[in-house]
């Protein structure tokens, strides 16, 4: 390692630990970079530039991220939840059921885990809270664990980030998550079973028949915006970047003319909340290609590939060690972070033993879906602190069960490919 890129590393370390805001941090450490191996400070605006206009792809996170918003803004979440209740909410701990199936669906508009957490998550806590059958550790900790569907279930916003550091399409990506996540759902329906049945949760009381048509109705126009995202991208209507903008009109043609629950200024909040929110990513992303420049130019992919190869590692052997990498780093770095600048490393390793790119990402996210719930830093148990004030302690304590039921799911996944590759292969991806 030369000693730019120990700068470079030491910089980032530096910042990170000063609690620097991470695209800074990133921003910083490049520069640090150039100016020890004294090449033209330039070059940073010149990588930044490139990256963030020459790709089509990125316009769908600001997109999704203002389409999570809107919805979180325009009672969707209170609509979903309703109409979920008369399908599963006379299981015995109905409302945990409930919050799962809720995920399911609102994974399939925003493509975000905070957003399912502040947003379905909030809805459901509140309701469980009212009733001394669920404890206050229980009720964060299915909300915290279902909220890592939103990136697994297409739309995702990770994947879409993944898509474009590794050039694999974001169509066979989001097909590649089907399967995985509903397997996850299902797991965690049964975790939540297991667990009602062994403490006696008594049922819900059931709606009365005369109220399902007017839930139902409620529940049908915001069910519409999965459907005609997906029917869409898989009908070759529109790309998925182009979904993200359907996604974005859907929700504000729901939210603020046929459920009437937007008003001007809440509608400022969400453009100014969207905003804040595209701007963090953006300052990350424009930090990650000026690193990413950085090490390609040292052979820091090319050496990783290299070791990786004098180990003779076999395909699970690598993808364990990946497993292994980020389900420890997920704790500690967000995940775009993770994507942007480990990931990108790591490519070249994963061609040269043959390793799909679909299985690979969809194997990435998921692991760092993981690491949002995984002590002790995991982002999703603080947000959900935040917003309920429920201690981590108590989420950590009854969320165990979601924990191992999801690991021993990666390593299903490690091992059998084809969880994530049937669905693509089927629908005429190529995805070798």
């Amino acid at each position: 390692m030369s000693m730019a890129l120990w700068v470079l590393v030491g910089i980032l370390a530096g910042g990170m630990l000063l609690r620097m805001p991470i695209g800074f941090s990133m921003l910083a450490s490049g520069i640090g970079y150039l100016l020890v191996k004294k090449q033209d400070l330039g070059l940073v605006a010149e990588q930044v530039s490139n990256g963030l206009y020459n790709s089509y792809v990125l316009l769908a996170v600001p997109l999704f991220v203002f389409a999570a918003n809107i919805m979180n803004a325009g009672t969707v979440s209170e609509r979903i939840f309703d109409f979920c209740r008369i399908l599963v909410g006379r299981m015995r701990g109905g409302l945990a059921q409930v919050d799962i199936l809720v995920s399911v669906i609102f994974s399939g508009m925003s493509g975000s885990a905070i957003a399912d957490a502040a947003g379905p998550g909030l809805v459901t806590i509140r309701q469980m809270l009212k009733k001394p059958e669920y404890t206050r550790g229980f009720a964060g900790a299915v909300v915290v664990a279902s909220a890592t569907l939103g990136p697994i279930i297409p739309p995702s916003i990770p994947m879409v980030i993944y898509a474009l550091v590794s050039g694999t399409s974001v169509g066979a990506l989001f097909l590649g998550g089907v399967l995985p996540g509903v397997l996850m759902a299902l797991l965690m329906m049964l975790v939540v079973h297991i667990i009602a049945v062994k403490r006696n949760m008594p049922r819900d009381e059931p709606i009365p028949r005369s109220e399902w048509a007017g839930l139902i109705f409620r529940g049908a126009l915001p069910l519409s915006m999965p459907i005609v995202l997906l029917g869409g991208i898989y009908s070759g209507a529109f790309t998925p970047t182009e979904a993200a903008a359907v996604a974005a009109l859907h929700a504000l043609i729901l939210a603020a003319f046929i459920f009437k629950a937007l008003t001007w200024r809440s509608f400022w909040g969400v453009v100014m909340e969207s905003t804040r929110g595209s701007a963090v990513i953006t300052l990350i992303l424009a930090g990650s290609f000026i690193l990413n420049y950085a090490f390609t130019a040292e052979g820091v992919p090319q050496g990783m590939a290299q070791w990786v190869e004098s180990m003779q590692l076999s395909q699970v052997k690598f993808l364990l060690l990946v497993n292994l990498m980020f389900l420890v780093l997920g704790c500690f770095l967000d995940v775009s972070v993770l994507l942007l600048v480990f990931v990108p490393m790591l490519i070249p390793a994963a061609k040269l033993l043959g390793v799909d790119l679909v299985h690979f990402g969809v194997l990435v996210v998921l692991n760092m879906m993981i690491g949002l719930i995984h002590p002790p830093f995991g982002m999703l148990l603080f947000v959900t602190k935040a917003l309920t004030g429920i201690p981590i302690g108590e989420m950590m304590k009854e969320g165990w069960p979601f924990l191992v039921m999801l690991l021993a799911l990666l390593l299903a996944m490690t091992f059998f490919p084809q969880i994530v590759l049937w669905l693509p292969q089927t629908m005429g991806y190529r995805t070798g």
